[in-house]
């Protein structure tokens, strides 16, 4: 009876849910956070579940598959002590600072998405106790990288203001999907849309089907996903890459991004194999973009929590192709690179290109099932050259059970990509987490460095022009 009950009330996984469970796709994403304090697990574990966490249904219930294979979500009993795994010895070896053991760890838990356990609801929290830091993973078949950050915060507090949940503020996101609405008054605004939708989702689908980057230092490829990970951290302060933005009219700090990317990439494949390489030569990143309005986070994260909310829960995501070029990096102007880059954005706003491929991946979900839909989107991923994320989080200090948060950062599994780039910024830092397939790229950390050099170079450039 009980059973029966229970059946009856399971919850099927959505589309999106489905696709990262199949073996190409399966993913994992980690939130990984950093307190001033030491960790208090019984203060911790008494947060936990108190917390919105285990009100919410997705992290309550069991994955269960019915006699056709189709999976659904079954409400269960939690047993908080079987998702804390408490690591109280340091994790990497003597003379190992706190920032490169955490990332150490990081790579080994990149590479083993398989890990969290079926037999319990599809998440986990890791505390690394000797480093001060809380490592929270969720299968992404629960949700994406906005969901987590929303559940995350919703347990903190400011600073500032104990009583008061986070904040997420929208860095230009307002401008950066579907292109400029108001243009659609006018019909040469309309013309130009229309073309710019039709370009990029030819693009897109001969991306899917044949055409791929050309290889270089960095280049990944089918099977790459199981190959070791290293992870280094790029640091960035809000306030150089505002000052950088400023120097060119219009731009926006998601243009300094891929203006940091495409001179850093440049510095490091002038290290690597500048000799054959052609001046120009594109490499193509695949971009994630939220697709949810901007305002339902601004306003309350627990919009993410109610089913009937415009913000809701879940994956609303879009993929964009965003081109950029090497570069040899003795050019004169660094500016240049945020010039391009925001040529380039420009026109990806004025297309409808994330909205077209959630639509498509949609389609092919519904119509030829998770199989297919995995095989498109592995093969867009060989035949680009890298991954980009970019999560706004807090720009105020917050805490978390009365520990003040130092950092926030994100990696999710490995993919074919030998490179993957998650950047999350918080209290006037921006912390991008570089992952790579070592054998591949076996330095991370001189990369690191090379993005973090080419913003340097750009604010003092941007600050001698003014």
């Amino acid at each position: 009876m009980g059973s029966s009950a229970a059946k009856d009330s399971d919850e099927p996984l959505t589309p999106a849910g489905r696709l990262f469970l199949q073996p190409n796709t399966n993913q994992v994403i980690h939130c990984v956070m950093g307190v001033k304090n030491p960790i208090e697990i019984d203060s911790m574990k008494a947060l936990i579940r108190d917390s919105l966490l285990l009100q919410h249904p997705r992290f309550t219930s069991l994955l269960v598959r019915d006699h056709r294979g189709f999976e659904h979500w079954r409400r269960t009993q939690i047993d908080i002590d079987r998702h804390i795994k408490v690591i109280h010895g340091p994790v990497a070896g003597a003379g190992v600072d706190d920032q490169s053991a955490i990332n150490d760890y990081l790579a080994e838990l990149s590479i083993d998405a398989s890990s969290i356990s079926a037999d319990k609801p599809l998440w986990e929290i890791h505390l690394l106790i000797a480093h001060n830091c809380l490592i929270l993973r969720i299968h992404h078949a629960l949700g994406d990288g906005i969901s987590l950050m929303a559940m995350l915060l919703a347990s903190c507090r400011k600073v500032e203001d104990p009583e008061a949940t986070p904040t997420l503020f929208s860095l230009n996101r307002k401008k950066s999907r579907g292109g400029n609405w108001k243009d659609w008054r006018k019909l040469w605004g309309l013309v130009v849309t229309v073309w710019f939708c039709v370009v990029f989702a030819i693009e897109f689908a001969v991306r899917c089907l044949w055409v791929r980057d050309r290889r270089t230092a960095i280049s990944g490829g089918a099977g790459v996903e199981q190959w070791p990970r290293k992870i280094a951290t790029a640091r960035f302060r809000l306030e150089d890459m505002k000052a950088v933005k400023m120097a060119v009219a219009g731009a926006t700090i998601n243009d300094v991004l891929f203006a940091i990317i495409s001179s850093g990439l440049s510095r490091y494949l002038d290290f690597r194999a500048s000799d054959g390489l052609q001046d120009g030569l594109r490499l193509t990143g695949l971009a994630m973009v939220n697709l949810r309005p901007q305002e339902g986070l601004q306003v309350d994260l627990s919009n993410l929590m109610r089913s009937n909310s415009r913000a809701r829960w879940g994956n609303k995501f879009g993929m964009i192709l965003l081109p950029v070029s090497y570069h040899r990096s003795d050019c004169s102007d660094p500016l240049e690179h945020l010039k391009r880059a925001k040529a380039m954005i420009d026109r990806k706003k004025q297309s409808l290109e994330a909205h077209f491929s959630y639509t498509v991946g949609d389609f092919v979900m519904s119509t030829l099932g998770p199989k297919y839909a995995s095989l498109l989107n592995y093969r867009i991923v060989c035949n680009t050259s890298f991954t980009i994320s970019n999560v706004v989080g807090p720009q105020e200090e917050i805490m978390i059970g009365g520990n003040p948060i130092t950092f926030l950062r994100a990696i999710n599994s490995a993919l074919p990509h030998a490179l993957t780039l998650n950047m999350v910024s918080y209290a006037g830092m921006a912390d991008m987490q570089i992952q790579v397939a070592k054998d591949i790229i076996p330095d991370p950390e001189f990369l690191a460095k090379c993005f973090e050099d080419a913003l340097l170079e750009m604010k003092d450039h941007a600050v001698a022009k003014s």
